[in-house]
């Protein structure tokens, strides 16, 4: 079972920027990650995920504004979000695919099952 601990939500306006961290309780550098996200009455939609060989995919809907990232070293996984727009507000959920085990060649986001408490995002226009 892994932990995953989100934080960095926040509010903020149309056009700002916040960033939100996911510490893990696994080598995180070794398996697939990615942050879902999912606003009231709506699915939950993959957002952004980086493979074990630091290859990444995103959502249309943030290619261009949202950065996923992580730091080996402190085994917690980012996704810096620029010029955030009103429809981002949501809660945004880090997520790992622990069936595909320690060497993740490529994000698939059906395959990312285990979930962290989530963090709230805001963005007032």
């Amino acid at each position: 079972q892994v932990q995953l601990v989100e934080s960095g939500g926040g509010s903020v306006q149309a056009g700002g920027s916040l960033r939100v961290s996911c510490v893990a309780s696994i080598t995180m550098s070794s398996y697939c990650m990615g942050w879902f996200r999912q606003a009231p009455g709506r699915e939950r939609e993959g957002v952004a995920g980086i493979d074990s060989y630091h290859g990444v995919r995103y959502a249309d809907s943030v290619k261009g504004r949202f950065t996923i990232s992580r730091n080996n070293a402190k085994n917690t996984l980012y996704l810096q979000m620029n010029n955030l727009k009103p429809e981002d507000t949501s809660i945004y959920y880090c997520a790992a695919d622990l069936l595909s085990g320690d060497d993740c060649g490529g994000v698939v986001w059906e395959r990312l099952t285990s979930w962290g408490q989530g963090t709230q995002v805001t963005v007032s226009s």
